[in-house]
């Protein structure tokens, strides 16, 4: 055991955060701590590490337990460079190092009995250096920097220039090379780009420790995890297993408890009214009855409503006229900054009803991309095009399209000046904003905040064609899903940028991935794209350097995904066939097996008959699961 928590409460005034948490951490085992926003992680985690006093309850952390701990914004600020920086941590093998090479001068010179004493010194020395990982920590360093983003050319940057997500990088690089038995994170991968986020999680699958992690990036916690900390209504629940095996299991159990307080609400009525009645007789025995009731109604230990999470946000997407079937054409577009060239000879066409998620690396011009296209950048060479009867709605990460000094109803009534002030304060409450809040300004609204009013205007708005630029920033789970569950029933079109692996997964029907200046198309979902991304140099780029084999390999894939549908389809058809005919053989058995049929040989030889009929059509369709799964 490295972590044990007992107990712990925490309030601050009369509000109270944290009660009765308690679970445990084993040696090597990798926890998630879930919950939404405000549910109380990060108190948690700031109670582990001492930051906060707890007001109820107990810390232990396991006999000689080593632990390292980086907090969501946990940037430094020296003038080390960042390789310095991160070379600190080695800095007892930078001094055993020292040791090795001046006992190695001094041997030279040494003779007899000193000499000996050098030799049996230097050779402790080194032992310890090589069983430390002296021979490997350079090595170990520069792997840990290239993992999380970092260039060579970055290596010799001083720490205090870099920004507060580099600096947030170069912390995590410090804490994973001290290797400490319990590395605790709180939200790790909120800037990293996808390749060092997939770096990191295999880091921490084949990390020789225990982990415990704050996270909303729900793809990265089914790779690593193997318990959940659930944090709901100040109270703790522990699950075995990753992230979505949480989710069903906390989904089973919430039906299970509505339907069990349901249940009890129900006979608690029923007993009312039964008592109601019985006191209405007026008689001494139906009064001592009704009394006797009551007696045991008082004892019931009344279950609490279960409380809906998100369930007030409402999130309905769609468009008010349907578009032409050609959304979106690009052709031959490129952009730059300076010397800095983004991307390219870009031509990229969208059908309505597609959508379609942009991947890649941070400062590839994803961004700059949708910027563009919706008129807020200027490319530098080629030209866009909308289909007929077009309109975008965008939902942008950096908030640009947001007024500061607005408050939140002035920010809906001035976009939409026809619409009823009751119809405003509707919107903005479906979103979390009632009473006082909607005249809030707008600067002083959190980053999630500002995320779910730009989502009630986009919501407005009834467009076909929907850009959206990091749609999941700021937003906690319960409201992740809540944007993806109002994706994927919208019939207009999709257009997104994002680095969160499970809304990609969820809502995408196809991927693009921004790479080395150009376009590269996957006709499916995350999954689908890991399944089939193969080198650059293999890889379907859409330029205009290849249009006709860009065309010819796009439609093949269209075809492959279509072929793959009709498979998906038929392997159901089959299934449900064989789970009926199955059905209707059981029922023949169990008729078969009743006396007044099993005496009458007439009406036996019409089941035996049916039966074998039956049969036959079951090996049929055994035959073709197999064939089809």
């Amino acid at each position: 055991m490295v972590l044990s928590c007992q107990d712990i409460g925490k309030s601050f005034g009369d509000i109270t955060i944290l009660s009765h948490i308690s679970f445990h951490i084993e040696d090597y085992e990798k926890a998630a701590i879930v919950g939404i926003n405000g549910a109380g992680k990060t108190t948690l985690l700031k109670v582990i590490v001492g930051e906060y006093p707890a007001d109820e309850g107990l810390v232990t952390f396991g006999k000689g337990t080593s632990w390292g701990y980086l907090a969501q914004h946990g940037a430094l600020n020296t003038d080390y460079t960042i390789y310095e920086e991160l070379l600190s941590v080695k800095q007892d093998l930078i001094d055993l190092e020292h040791k090795m090479r001046t006992a190695e001068a001094q041997m030279k010179h040494a003779q007899g009995a000193a000499l000996e004493e050098l030799m049996e010194s230097y050779s402790r020395l080194t032992h310890q250096f090589e069983t430390r990982g002296g021979y490997i920590y350079k090595s170990e360093l520069v792997g840990v920097l290239k993992g999380l983003g970092f260039d060579n050319e970055d290596f010799d940057k001083p720490v205090n220039t870099l920004s507060g997500g580099q600096k947030t990088r170069v912390a995590l690089g410090k804490l994973l090379l001290q290797k400490p038995d319990l590395i605790i994170l709180d939200e790790p991968t909120n800037h990293l780009d996808l390749n060092s986020i997939a770096w990191l999680e295999n880091y921490l699958l084949n990390y020789k420790g225990a982990v415990l992690i704050v996270s909303h990036d729900r793809y990265f916690l089914d790779r690593v995890v193997s318990k959940v900390i659930e944090i709901d209504q100040t109270k703790s629940n522990v699950f075995s297993g990753n992230y979505s095996q949480y989710a069903r299991k906390k989904e089973q159990l919430r039906v299970a408890y509505m339907n069990a307080y349901l249940n009890q609400q129900r006979e608690i009525k029923h007993q009312q009214e039964v008592i109601e009645k019985l006191r209405s007789f007026n008689r001494e025995k139906s009064i001592k009855r009704a009394e006797s009731r009551e007696k045991l109604l008082d004892k019931i230990e009344v279950l609490d409503k279960p409380t809906e999470v998100r369930a007030d946000m409402k999130l309905t997407l769609e468009p008010a006229i349907v578009s032409g079937n050609d959304v979106l054409q690009i052709e031959n577009m490129s952009k730059s900054f300076g010397s800095l060239h983004l991307f390219s000879g870009l031509n990229l066409d969208i059908k309505r009803s597609e959508h379609v998620a942009i991947i890649g690396d941070n400062g590839t011009g994803k961004t700059t991309l949708l910027k563009i296209l919706n008129g807020l950048e200027q490319a530098d060479t080629g030209t866009f095009k909308l289909g007929t009867n077009v309109e975008i709605g965008y939902y942008d990460q950096e908030q640009q399209l947001l007024h500061p000094e607005k408050t939140l109803f002035e920010e809906i009534s001035d976009t939409y000046p026809d619409m009823s002030n009751t119809k405003i304060r509707n919107t903005l409450a479906a979103f979390l904003f009632t009473g006082d809040e909607v005249f809030k300004q707008i600067k002083d609204l959190s980053g999630g905040e500002k995320g779910r009013l730009s989502l009630a205007k986009l919501m407005l708005s009834n467009a076909n064609f929907i850009i959206l630029d990091e749609p999941t920033n700021h937003l906690d789970i319960a409201s992740k899903e809540i944007l993806e569950d109002a994706l994927n029933s919208y019939t207009g079109t999709v257009l997104y940028v994002s680095h969160d692996r499970y809304f990609i997964n969820r809502t995408a029907t196809r991927i693009i991935e921004l790479c080395g200046k150009e376009f590269f198309n996957y006709m499916g979902n995350y999954d689908y794209y890991l399944e089939k991304k193969i080198t650059p140099a293999e890889e379907l780029v859409i330029t205009d350097t290849a249009p006709t084999e860009s065309k010819l390999d796009w439609k093949a894939q269209k075809e492959e995904q279509a072929l793959r549908r009709k498979r998906e389809n038929d392997l159901k058809k089959c299934e449900d066939m064989i789970a009926d005919l199955e059905e209707k053989l059981s029922a023949i058995d169990a008729k078969m097996q009743l006396p007044e049929i099993a005496c009458n040989s007439a009406e036996l030889g019409k089941l035996t008959k049916e039966q074998t009929a039956l049969q036959e059509k079951l090996d049929e369709q055994m035959e073709l699961w197999e064939t089809l799964a």
